[in-house]
């Protein structure tokens, strides 16, 4: 008689133990220098961000005085955990830079070998010998302006540009008031009053958020762009009806001519179109207001020109002028908790997955953003336009 076991055969046999094998999480070593370029007061990190990398083991070094200009003390980045550091070369020396501005070819000379830098790229500011000094150190660089997501945009890129829309139509208001010699005019839906007239040139995330912050103020809100897709996108994002157009240049015009704000919000691949010709310009009212936010590539107004935050505007054929590249960095402290949001969880996340070079093999919106690996260009862009040796980072990184 046989005897009956409640196991099978197989489960007798000595199994093969399945371990489960945990990343190893990779340490920050982040440095924040001063930001010195010419009116920049952004800082990429607020101190609240600080407190997020430190209490998760993670060391950041400031540069006294980094956060000022975003109105944050060194005191208050102390208390987050970071180490203030007075030697402007210590910041350099972190593993891993933060900045909004790239740095100056002086400051690439305090960057170690192999460290990795995150900043904008302002490809027009550059010259051939700035990529020349970054590949001579081996520096594995990142475009934040050139990191796009899974869906396809920019994150950073546009939250600056939310930033920018709202801000031009603050600006045009400020210049309106009698007590900056403008025409006297008030946003404002007021009885008996009839409202301001806005033009915008651009119905991408600049002209929306204009539009926007026009309508919230009551102003009427013209809207001219070449892509009806966008058009019905806005109308559809405003939730309010509105006037759109293609640029059509009788329309466009009469409509100038009749406005009190004109926001130029048309950014081209390589430089902005020219929408708004000079005799367009001439026929506009005394005192009318033109805020150029286009004008880091080149302006869509015919008759704008770079002015600076310290001397913000200027006067042609009787219009006032607002043509100050980098907008955003008027309203420095709204802009640096944008960025930081953004760049918080970002790094965060590369520390979790084993470092930079692990999150870069899987990554994409981070891949989007690399223009140089290990010494190495990767942006064709750059390649291009300073005819320099290319190697695609797909094949790099594989």
């Amino acid at each position: 008689m046989s005897s009956f076991s409640p196991f099978s055969k197989e489960e007798l046999l000595p199994q093969t133990e399945m371990l489960e094998i945990k990343k190893r999480k990779g340490s920050l070593f982040i440095g924040l220098p001063k930001e010195t370029h010419l009116g920049e007061k952004r800082v990429c990190l607020t101190p609240d961000a600080v407190a997020a990398f430190t209490v998760h083991g993670h060391r950041i070094v400031v540069e006294t005085g980094a956060g000022d200009g975003a109105n944050y003390s060194d005191k208050q980045y102390s208390d987050a955990g970071a180490k203030i550091s007075y030697n402007t070369e210590e910041a350099f020396k972190c593993s891993i830079i933060l900045k909004v501005a790239p740095p100056t070819e002086d400051e690439i000379e305090y960057i170690n070998p192999q460290a990795i830098l995150i900043s904008s790229l302002q490809l027009k500011t550059q010259n051939k010998h700035y990529f020349e000094s970054l590949a001579k150190k081996r520096i594995t660089a990142i475009a934040f302006d050139y990191i796009k997501d899974e869906e396809g945009t920019y994150p950073i890129v546009k939250s600056l540009s939310e930033i920018a829309g709202t801000a031009s139509v603050l600006i045009a208001g400020e210049l309106m008031s009698g007590v900056n010699k403008g025409n006297g005019l008030l946003f404002g839906n007021i009885g008996g009053v009839p409202p301001t007239s806005v033009v915008i040139l651009g119905a991408g995330t600049v002209g929306e958020f204009a539009a926007r912050t026009a309508i919230g103020l009551g102003a009427r809100v013209k809207v001219f762009d070449n892509s009806i897709s966008k058009l019905r996108r806005l109308q559809q994002c405003l939730n309010t009806p509105i006037y759109t157009s293609t640029v059509q240049p009788k329309s466009l015009a009469k409509a100038l001519m009749r406005c009190d704000v004109a926001i130029g919000a048309i950014r081209g691949e390589n430089r902005s179109p020219i929408i708004a010709t000079e005799p367009m310009i001439e026929s506009m009212k005394e005192g009318a207001v033109i805020v150029d936010v286009s004008i880091d590539r080149g302006g869509c107004f015919e008759t704008s020109n770079i002015t600076t935050h310290k001397t913000p505007t200027f006067i042609k054929h009787g219009v006032v002028h607002y043509c100050v590249p980098n907008i955003p960095a008027r309203y420095a402290r709204t802009a640096s908790v944008s960025i930081s949001n953004i760049f918080t969880p970002y790094l965060l996340n590369i520390a979790e997955e084993g470092g930079f070079e692990n999150t870069a093999r899987f990554d994409k919106s981070l891949r989007n953003g690399l223009y140089f690996y290990h010494g190495v260009l990767t942006n064709r862009t750059v390649a291009d336009w300073f005819d320099l040796p290319f190697r695609d980072i797909n094949l790099l990184i594989s």
